[in-house]
């Protein structure tokens, strides 16, 4: 289902106007992922852990770049697909590493097609697919903010802003591997800072409009030089204190 326009609003910078916007149902879902956020933290640290510690479990030895799970981490009932790594020390102060979290080719919406780019698109279900959002966390195992990134980064295919937003109530992890309460977690996140994620959307898209503009002749989504396509900062109990207040 395609999200209310009115919940397509900039949750990045004003909240609580932004939380006003968007309609009771959606609040109440998003209320009720934030308990399961919060419990699956309460969860972990009655044992001293964290969703990046339980996750990074029985890995082996944590090295910059590799992927955590080894092989992702691929729900092939929901076709929902995420990983965890970390750049070197210094490239993202603050951050211990970072969620990527992906929706295959398999578990598209009906109607969603890639974008039509320069250079054609041929989806196969080898691939990825598409990116999602991407969810930083700190050393303390919370999760610190959100961004979208361009196509490059993580070689999947593009889809337009609205197409991705219809993939986000799509994305979860249902099961134990490799945590079941890191997976929980995640799951939930996107459905908690979902105005957020759409918002976020919207301004990648603008970036990469803006990008081309200004260098006409690249090819924007192989630009090395744009990374990052847009960002902001997560507080989930600010998060959750605001839609408390705007469902009251």
């Amino acid at each position: 289902m395609t999200p209310d326009i009115s919940e397509q609003i900039d949750a990045t910078q004003n909240l609580d106007a932004a939380l006003s916007m968007v309609s009771k149902a959606s609040l109440r879902r998003m209320l009720a992922a934030g308990q399961e956020v919060l419990n699956c933290q309460r969860v972990l640290r009655k044992t001293s852990s964290n969703v990046v510690a339980e996750l990074l479990r029985h890995q082996g030895t944590f090295y910059e770049w590799n992927h955590f799970p080894a092989g992702d981490a691929i729900d092939w009932e929901t076709h929902s697909q995420y990983y965890y790594h970390a750049h070197p020390k210094g490239e993202r102060p603050g951050e211990h590493g970072h969620f990527h979290t992906f929706l295959r080719y398999t578990g598209m919406p009906k109607g969603v097609a890639p974008a039509p780019l320069a250079h054609p698109q041929a989806p196969n279900d080898n691939r990825i697919g598409a990116h999602i959002i991407a969810v930083s966390m700190d050393k303390k195992g919370y999760g610190i903010k959100m961004f979208t990134v361009n196509r490059w980064v993580t070689d999947e295919t593009w889809y337009a802003a609205p197409d991705v937003a219809r993939m986000i109530d799509t994305f979860e992890i249902d099961h134990t591997f490799p945590s079941w309460a890191s997976n929980r977690w995640l799951s939930h996140m996107l459905i908690l800072f979902k105005p957020q994620i759409l918002s976020l959307l919207q301004q990648r898209d603008a970036r990469i409009t803006t990008w081309t503009a200004r260098n006409p002749g690249l090819d924007v989504f192989e630009d090395r030089a744009l990374e990052v396509t847009s960002e902001c900062k997560i507080d989930v109990d600010k998060q959750i204190k605001a839609i408390r207040a705007a469902l009251e």
